[in-house]
């Protein structure tokens, strides 16, 4: 019932005395999020981390009330809110809560951080899914990852719907938006993780060069690419999958789901044979064939299963052998009473008795009225009819209990085969899990190199510099949108010399704002390993991107667009300033 291609977060915030930790989860795919904000603008650094993931439902203690504007930014967004009593966020009940649940030893070790904010938030989070969910066991389906805010690039608000990077202002839909644009992935956990990396690129020039090798080496390979893209096809949603099974609520057809997925693998990885990538080999051995998770599914559930897990039929003949026992009872059931009806009309001379069956009465013999002198005393009058008398004989009794009882018993023990083919396989959820993450990244590098390819992008060069130099740039929106209008390429010159800053003058639609926009985009692309619109580009490390693109008034908060405005460059000033106090 969730959309695939986005995530489903639930969130905690746990406002401290001088931080404030939060926590967000989703459990269809068992990812945990952690971060500690601090400093000034506390509000404000939430929202940013609010609007990156978007949750769908929050908890906060009662201090995180006094936040205006996270309650005006919840209700905007539709973001179901709702206060838990502050002992749900107690920090020694937190920290026991998540030792017992992650099995942990200390709570170290779950790499955390030292913030009592972020494991009151945890906790908070763990508890409420364990009161909501009735689940005993509510644990990470993967590490937990605990961020630091500084390990990338911040984009506000403000950046994120100036710059359409997820959907466009006007039409609220994704095709005009940046990820329209270059997400060509074949896999819904693709979907999700390239969104991800769009709306937080990297400040680690290692990192983001290890994914440009990686796109790079698919770029110059079309076969390869085209391959990759290929094999994917088709692949379903493993992360989700998995988390259905080790919580216990897949069915047959979506561990079916699983294994036509496991069979794919091996074409996937052949077509990683002999890459010379770090990334690109770090994916080909971290896709785990999963032979054997194949094969017990193919031996043990049928080819077309039923939704249902309590109607049976889910099991594959040969896999156990009482079920087939108890399946070849109900099989020969019906050649019995046909042999028990011939059986009965040589007995007595009847020529139309009949042996039928009703929920009612279960199995009878029916005689008609112009007979019924003729039938023995070990029948045992049950129904008399208008035309017709019924009875029953012990025989019938017991061939009624035998297949009743077998129907019974073989819906019942396909069920607890059904389970524990779902343990076996939860058991390798780590191997699973590494081949999902595998697969995920795969996805999007080929994604990108496709985009690439078609799009004649080129490979920018990530430097130590304080530097933005672009040749020829494009918008990638508007290129692609618009492709049957000459687009008119632009170069940019940044740096921390010289060139600080740019004056763009010009008449209305004249494209100021695009040549703005698509210089801050390209640098965005750059930093999550993508090619860019471009002949050539050079680009330095960027920590932030700061907009002031249009702006509408703020009725709800008594703000006319002119001071919407103002508040805003004000914002950018403020922020800039403190990052020159921070690295100077």
């Amino acid at each position: 019932m969730l959309e695939d291609r986005v995530n489903n977060y639930l969130c905690a915030v746990f406002a401290g005395d001088k931080e404030t930790g939060v926590c967000f989860v989703d459990t269809s795919t068992g990812e945990f999020h952690i971060t500690v904000i601090d400093g000034e603008d506390i509000q404000k650094k939430l929202i940013n981390q609010l609007s990156t993931y978007l949750p769908s439902e929050m908890l906060i203690n009662s201090k995180a009330l006094d936040f205006d504007k996270l309650k005006s930014f919840a209700k905007r967004m539709n973001i179901s809110v709702e206060m838990l009593d502050d002992e749900q966020f107690d920090f020694n009940a937190s920290t026991q809560l998540i030792i017992e649940t992650l099995k942990k030893d200390e709570i170290s070790s779950l790499k955390i951080g030292h913030s009592k904010s972020a494991v009151c938030a945890l906790g908070a989070v763990i508890g409420y899914l364990k009161d909501t969910q009735k689940k005993e066991e509510i644990e990470p389906l993967s590490q937990v990852d605990y961020y630091d805010d500084n390990q990338y690039m911040k984009l506000d608000m403000n950046v994120r719907r100036s710059l359409e990077i997820t959907k466009s202002m006007m039409t609220g839909d994704k095709a005009h938006s940046l990820l329209g644009v270059i997400d060509r992935t074949k896999t819904a956990m693709g979907k999700r993780m390239i969104r991800s990396w769009l709306e937080r690129p990297l400040m680690s020039a290692a990192r983001i060069v290890k994914r440009q090798n990686a796109v790079s080496e698919l770029f110059d390979s079309p076969m390869m690419c085209d391959g990759v893209r290929e094999a994917l096809t088709g692949v379903n949603d493993i992360e989700r999958l998995m988390t259905r099974i080790v919580y216990g609520t897949a069915n047959a057809k979506e561990l079916k789901m699983l294994q036509l997925t496991v069979q794919k693998l091996p074409a996937v990885r052949d077509c990683l044979s002999g890459v010379s990538s770090s990334m690109l080999k770090d994916i080909y051995n971290g896709i785990d064939l999963l032979e054997d998770v194949a094969e017990l599914i193919d031996k043990a559930i049928a080819d077309d299963p039923p939704f249902s897990v309590r109607e049976g039929s889910m099991i594959k003949d040969g896999f156990n052998s009482e079920i087939d026992s108890l399946r070849a009872i109900m099989t020969d059931g019906a050649g019995v009473v046909a042999g028990i009806e011939e059986e009965q009309r040589k007995l007595t001379g009847i020529p139309k008795l009949k042996v039928g069956y009703n929920k009612v009465f279960g199995y009878y013999i029916e005689v008609t009225n112009s007979y019924k002198d003729m039938v023995p005393d070990t029948y045992i009058r049950k129904q008399t009819l208008t035309n017709c008398e019924r009875y029953i004989t012990q025989e019938l009794k017991e061939l009624e209990g035998r297949i009743i009882g077998a129907k019974e018993r073989s819906v019942a023990l396909e069920y607890d085969v059904l389970c524990s083919v779902r343990e076996t396989v939860s058991a390798e959820l780590e191997r699973l899990q590494k081949t999902a993450k595998s697969l995920t990244t795969l996805d999007i590098l080929a994604s990108l190199a496709h985009i690439a390819v078609n799009n004649n992008y080129v490979c920018p060069i990530i430097s130590a510099d304080s530097v933005i130099d672009i040749k020829d740039g494009r918008h990638p929106v508007v290129k692609s949108v618009s492709d049957s209008v000459p687009f008119v390429p632009n170069d940019t010159l940044l740096d921390s010399n010289d060139n600080r800053c740019i004056i763009i003058t010009g008449p209305n639609v004249a494209g100021k704002s695009t040549y703005m926009r698509q210089t801050a985009l390209i640098v965005l692309l750059a930093q999550i390993g993508s090619f860019v619109p471009a002949r050539s580009a050079k680009i330095g490390i960027v920590d932030a991107i700061f907009t002031r693109v249009g702006a509408s008034d703020d009725l709800a908060s008594g703000q006319s667009t002119f001071m919407v405005e103002i508040n805003e460059v004000a914002d950018i000033l403020k922020k800039c300033y403190l990052f020159i106090i921070n690295y100077s």
